[in-house]
């Protein structure tokens, strides 16, 4: 699929890839039994044409609500999406947009009270918010993981990384202490990390940021998952690690045949891994399309004007262009659309009613754009913050 290269010069992993062989992550181990070995591989992996793209995750109406001393606020309202197999579903939005919340939603890491969960998240057929904390359990860490944010507060800084890496196997997979340690450190392998009999008993803070964020890739993908949510994996990370850090997920994401969540604010690494893209503002979601329809044909306000304030590289500009404003604070949620405060085409409508999604395979909630799907052209150009004139 060609990729949307052009509206950020180049690709954010260009020439990061490493011409050596990696070793096979399918590689068993004596003594241990993978959850996806022998006839279950044919179900679990993708066929060489794509063809297998029945959805692995179903996200339907999720709403996660916290109540507060003030009340009740709305972190996450009416999300839905589909992860398939071997496929990358990119979620992007500024800081506070309900992308993590999202994420631990799915995995039913948010605490309940003062958290609230309603709607579906269906993992095989399965709901996940149905299930009871035990039951929860044996599937989290197991068919589906996380790679969390920052790995440095997400690792125990007092045990070694191959505890903790040993811990998920042996909890999962009911392995000895032997061969759970012994799946670390090929893990520890497959995350191509130099020396991992060595490494295996070092601490968090021995290891490097780049180290660290492999250690967090290694420990999720131990149980061979079914899906992979990464949530902001390559944060504070320098740009040659970064391009090795997705260069390594979509590695692994091939050979093991994972439906992954990419969840960044990074427009860069969204056109360079995902193949579809959902754009979230105020806990909502605002555009949903295929990644090179988005970047070819933005249809949100708030979508061009994100990639409005990304730079060019084949352009010359004195000043980046800026959204006005801040994203609001659930608890200053109100009627109609979140977005209305800093768009430059709302309305009277726009403040009073809030706007549902419509549209085929490439959706968005817009009053502006709504029976509008043929633009002028300069909105179609990635970057453009104008050519929508509100009816």
């Amino acid at each position: 699929m060609r990729r949307p290269r052009s509206a950020f010069g180049a690709s954010p992993t260009g020439g990061a890839a490493s011409g050596r062989a990696e070793p096979d992550p399918r590689r068993q181990l004596d003594g241990f039994q993978s959850p996806a070995s022998g006839a279950a591989d044919e179900d679990r992996f993708v066929t060489a044409d794509g063809a297998d793209t029945a959805p692995l995750l179903e996200v339907d109406g999720l709403r996660t609500w916290f109540d507060t001393l003030t009340g009740r606020v709305r972190s996450v309202d009416g999300v839905s999406f589909t992860v398939e197999r071997g496929r990358t579903l990119g979620v992007v939005g500024e800081s506070g947009c309900g992308k993590s919340v999202t994420a631990l939603s799915i995995m039913r890491l948010v605490p309940t009270p003062p958290g609230r969960h309603m709607g579906a998240v269906r993992l095989g057929g399965t709901d996940l918010l149905t299930l009871s904390e035990r039951e929860m359990r044996r599937i989290r860490g197991n068919r589906i993981s996380m790679i969390f944010q920052e790995p440095m507060t997400s690792l125990n800084p007092v045990l070694t990384i191959g505890r903790q890496i040993a811990e998920t196997v042996r909890l999962h997979q009911g392995s000895s202490r032997a061969q759970a340690l012994a799946r670390a450190v090929e893990m520890l392998r497959v995350v191509q990390i130099p020396e991992p009999e060595r490494r295996v008993h070092e601490y968090p803070h021995q290891l490097s940021g780049g180290m660290r964020q492999r250690v967090m890739i290694a420990m999720a993908l131990a149980c061979d998952p079914e899906v992979l949510i990464a949530d902001e994996p390559t944060t504070a990370l320098d740009v040659t690690i970064q391009a090795q850090i997705l260069e390594l997920i979509r590695g692994l994401q091939a050979r093991f045949g994972m439906g992954v969540v990419m969840i960044t604010h990074d427009l860069g690494v969204v056109a360079e891994s995902c193949d579809r893209v959902v754009v979230m503002y105020a806990g909502r979601k605002v555009e949903e399309a295929d990644v090179v329809e988005l970047f070819e044909r933005p249809l949100h306000p708030y979508t061009r004007a994100l990639m409005a304030s990304m730079p060019a590289m084949n352009t010359a500009t004195a000043r980046l262009a800026e959204i006005p404003g801040l994203v609001p604070a659930p608890s200053e949620l109100g009627r109609g659309c979140a977005f209305a405060a800093r768009c430059a085409h709302a309305r009277e409508r726009c403040r009073a009613e809030s706007p549902a999604l419509a549209g085929g395979d490439h959706v968005v909630a817009c009053f502006a754009v709504e029976g509008r799907w043929e633009l002028p052209a300069e909105a179609r150009a990635a970057g453009s913050t104008d050519g929508v004139v509100p009816a």
